[in-house]
C-alpha cells in the first residue's frame, strides 16, 4: 500500500509531505529514500515501491517543502533541470538534515522501532553522507552525491555504515573532488566506496536517458546486500 502523510519539522516551522510505501507483511526494516533535485517524482516513488516489494517500509520526504512544496520535475527536461538547479542552490543542507532525522523518527514509529536506513541520489546522496555523520540512521547509502567534500571534516562523526557510489565521469563531482573524498574516507572503518568506471551522474536513475542499466543493476545489488547485512 502507498499513501502520503505529513511529518512535523523538528524546528517547529511546519509540516512536510512524505510518500510512504508499505510492504505486504511485517517490514524487515525501514528505509528513507532521499530525492534528487527533481523532488519526490515518479522515479523516487518507484524506488520506494520497489523497496516495499523487498519487504522494507519506504518513506520519501519532500525536502524542497520550504522552497516549493510538492515539486515534481523530469530529469530529462532542460527546463526542469534548470528549475532543480535553481532550488538546490537555495536549499539549506543543515536544515534538510533535520528533516531527514524527523523522517527517521517517523519511520521508527511506523515500524515499531525497527532499524532505519537511508538511500539518496544526487542531492540525496549528499544528504545521505551528512546524515551518516549527524543522524541516528542505522546505515546510509549515497549515489553520486554532490558536495560531499564539504562534510569530510565530519568524518570522525560517522559511527554507522555508509556506502557511496561514485561514477568516474560525474560533471558535478570532478576527479580532484573524487580524490579528496577517497583520501578522507578510504580506510574509515564505517565507509565503503564503489567507483564506476566510464559512468556518469545519474547512472542509477529509475527511468530516463541518464540510466546505465548494467552499472545501475550492479550498484543496486550492492545496496541490497548492504542493507540486508546492516538492517536485517
Amino acid at each position: 500500500m502507498t499513501y502520503s502523510t505529513t511529518v512535523s519539522a523538528r524546528d517547529g516551522s511546519g509540516e512536510f509531505a512524505v510518500y510512504v510505501a508499505e510492504p505486504a507483511g511485517t517490514p524487515r526494516a525501514a528505509i528513507v529514500v532521499v530525492q534528487e533535485i527533481f523532488g519526490v517524482n515518479a522515479g523516487i516513488r518507484r524506488k520506494c515501491d520497489l523497496l516495499a516489494q523487498e519487504g522494507y517500509l519506504a518513506l520519501a520526504p519532500d525536502l524542497f517543502w520550504r522552497l516549493e512544496p510538492g515539486l515534481q520535475l523530469d530529469a530529462d527536461n532542460q527546463a526542469s533541470m534548470a528549475k532543480g538547479v535553481e532550488l538546490v542552490i537555495r536549499f539549506d543542507t543543515d536544515v534538510g538534515v533535520t528533516d531527514i532525522q524527523a523522517t527517521i523518527d517517523h519511520a521508527r514509529t511506523l515500524s515499531g522501532g525497527l532499524k532505519v536506513g537511508i538511500v539518496g541520489y544526487c542531492l540525496g546522496g549528499r544528504m545521505a553522507a551528512y546524515a551518516a555523520a549527524r543522524t541516528d540512521a542505522d546505515a546510509s547509502v549515497g549515489y553520486y552525491g554532490v558536495m560531499i567534500e564539504h562534510m569530510l571534516g565530519e568524518r570522525d562523526s560517522i559511527r554507522n555504515p555508509l556506502m557511496l557510489h561514485i561514477p568516474e565521469h560525474d560533471d558535478h563531482v570532478p576527479a580532484d573532488i573524487q580524490a579528496r573524498i577517497h583520501a578522507a574516507l578510504d580506510g574509515h572503518p564505517c565507509v565503503t566506496i564503489h567507483d564506476y568506471p566510464g559512468e556518469h551522474h545519474g547512472f542509477a536513475d529509475t527511468f530516463g536517458i541518464r540510466r546505465s542499466p548494467a552499472a545501475a543493476d550492479l550498484a543496486d545489488q550492492r545496496t541490497r546486500e548492504f542493507f540486508g547485512s546492516k538492517l536485517g
